[in-house]
């Protein structure tokens, strides 16, 4: 299982950013990742939130290794074409090291959704927003395919699906190469399995499909021999995804990778 580190952009500051993304890569976690947000969504003023694909391209200047990716992006924030354009682009500076997590953004009535109705634009309902991710996922592969004159990713990179249910799991499994959600998810198992399922149903190559799923950093997800990291061993998962909080603490980020290399070697 690989390990990840999610920087929680909300208040963060460039430098602190880059720190934390040097020390994450030093300290050997596999990939970095960040959210798409436009502002808090916990309503939070004056401490602004750094655009995600911005960020993420300038981590990808100053590491060398890690994998990087957005969690996920909120597909009403760009056109389909525009964000085809964004990831080809971000591979050839990353060296092809991106993971683009795509998802639906937030349901009406949530703070995740108040950042779409602060820039004027009418959240729609849950199943609209999921055809969009539908969409947006064949958009993307029909402008990479090298026939319309767009910019091709190479590679292409895997588009991971975001969710929390079961028609998010379908999707992410029928049309994504992967699939993620909350680690200590009541229905993991079962999500897990859905989009197999699917994977499998549309003829897909099931050994290239990511599982992935998010948690807060602390040791019980470090250690190899816990019960929390042995729980997602059981359900398959692919990558390990924790979050950390501005203001970041690079040396506590070197530990955590010093506990999970320890984990790694075993006895």
């Amino acid at each position: 299982m690989k390990t990840d580190l999610l920087l929680i952009p909300m208040g963060a500051r460039w430098p602190d950013l880059r720190a934390a993304a040097l020390a994450a890569e030093e300290a050997g976690f596999d990939g970095l990742w960040t959210w798409d947000h436009l502002r808090d969504p916990d309503g939070g003023a004056g401490a602004g939130v750094p655009e995600a694909w911005t960020a993420l391209t300038a981590l990808a200047a100053i590491t060398r290794r890690v994998m990087l990716g957005p969690l996920v992006l909120n597909v009403a924030n760009r056109h389909p074409g525009v964000l085809a354009n964004m990831a080809a682009t971000f591979q050839a500076v990353s060296g092809g090291r991106l993971l683009l997590g795509l998802g639906a953004g937030g349901s009406r009535r949530t703070p995740y959704a108040a950042e779409q109705e602060a820039i004027g634009r009418p959240v729609e309902g849950d199943e609209v927003r999921a055809r969009h991710v539908v969409e947006a996922i064949a958009t993307l592969r029909r402008l990479w395919s090298g026939e319309h004159g767009f910019l091709r990713p190479e590679p292409p990179p895997p588009i991971v699906v975001g969710g929390f249910g079961p028609r998010m799991a379908a999707i992410a499994g029928r049309h994504g190469d992967g699939f993620n959600t909350q680690a200590f998810h009541p229905q993991l198992a079962d999500l897990v399995g859905r989009a197999r399922d699917a994977h499998a149903a549309a003829g897909r190559d099931a050994a290239r499909f990511i599982v992935s799923v998010f948690a807060g950093l602390d040791d019980r997800w470090l250690r190899a021999e816990s019960k929390a990291r042995q729980m997602l061993d059981r359900v398959g998962v692919d990558r390990l995804i924790l979050l950390t909080s501005p203001p970041f603490d690079p040396e506590e980020i070197r530990q955590a990778g010093r506990v999970l290399a320890g984990g790694r070697r075993g006895p």
